[in-house]
């Protein structure tokens, strides 16, 4: 049984991906196949991959969701959107010096106020006096990860989104993607490689550490996932045919997994709180894409109940040794589930 220490790890500040490659392919690719670590280039993904492969990718897109305002006490606020419930209402943390009451006014980025609701957990609803969507992308701030040290900038407004993003509603980028540009999905396709899409918009949540020892403490933060019926047929197409279904990113292949619960793959929309860990049986999924994660993080639990607990150790060891770039705008790893 793991507990919370097993997944820590000594992470130089220097491995940290403050900026991302000029090129989004450039990357670095770590390979984990068994006990076997080989060093290549995100672009081998093309020779690792065979035809009538699936690959299955997040079409979320985030959201510009930080906003800076003024309570109308004077009082300064922060603003970080974490789902949009509809057209004119959000959920949000919102951080002041005094947490704001149902009714309480907040005028955002100096252009347009929001009425305070009922507070949900960490969260509070916000009801614009606008369209939620139009007033986010016009107004707001891109929400770069807090060991990001820099403000956004228009170079991550392009870069923070994946190619193929097109669901707006997440606010932190499914960052597998990151690495995938026209030219490398032209490739791969040229190749055989087949593509589907689910949508998974990524919290703020995926960000936070688990701070109990005993992991089946931890509450997991939920997220909105659609797993579309085309794809639904595409796993199952590729299953038949005895080809590999990869998931691009631990969102994607949560979504799989949250839809999979019934013992095999169904089309749907529900909220996921699945919180994989070490023992784990995987039902759809069974290659991997993912960046490196951080330590004590529920993604480094999940990775290590994909591939395997001493196989991501030894992994990461070799990553830090190595000079890998860690984190959303880092290198990547191919893996392979040990449930084969």
């Amino acid at each position: 049984m793991y507990s919370l220490s097993d997944f820590d790890f000594e992470l130089p500040p220097e491995r940290i991906a403050q900026l991302p490659l000029p090129n989004r392919s450039a990357s670095r690719l770590l390979h984990v196949d068994g006990q076997t670590l080989v060093d290549r280039q995100f672009a081998d993904i093309v020779d690792l991959l065979a035809p009538g492969d699936l690959l299955v990718m997040n079409d979320t897109r985030v959201l510009k969701a930080r906003f800076f305002g003024v309570k109308e006490t004077g009082g300064n606020v922060e603003v970080l959107v974490e789902r949009v419930l509809d057209n004119r209402t959000v959920l949000a943390q919102v951080r002041a010096s005094k947490s704001p009451k149902p009714g309480n006014k907040i005028r955002l980025a100096d252009a347009f106020t929001v009425t305070a609701g009922e507070r949900a957990g960490e969260f509070f609803t916000l009801t614009f006096d606008g369209d939620v969507f139009d007033l986010i992308e016009q107004y707001g701030r891109l929400p770069l990860p807090p060991y990001i040290e820099h403000d956004a900038d228009e170079f991550d407004e392009t870069r923070y989104q994946t190619v193929y993003s097109r669901e707006p509603g997440a606010v932190a980028a499914p960052t597998a993607g990151l690495h995938f540009d026209q030219p490398l999905l032209d490739r791969l396709q040229a190749k055989g490689v087949q593509f589907a899409y689910v949508t998974l918009h990524v919290g703020a949540g995926t960000f936070q550490p688990v701070r109990v020892e005993v992991l089946a403490e931890h509450k997991m933060h939920t997220e909105w996932y659609t797993v579309p019926q085309a794809t639904v047929d595409a796993v199952r197409a590729a299953k038949a045919g005895g080809r590999a279904v990869v998931a691009v990113g631990t969102t994607s292949l949560r979504a799989l997994e949250s839809a999979s619960q019934s013992g095999q793959l169904e089309a749907g929309s529900a909220d996921t709180a699945l919180f994989i860990t070490p023992g784990y049986t995987f039902k759809t999924v069974t290659r991997l894409i993912t960046n490196f994660h951080l330590p004590k993080s529920t993604l480094l639990m999940l990775v290590s109940a994909f591939a395997g607990f001493d196989e991501i150790k030894r992994a990461y060891a070799h990553a830090i040794a190595g000079q890998y770039r860690f984190f959303s705008y880092g290198d990547a790893m191919l893996l392979t589930t040990e449930n084969k």
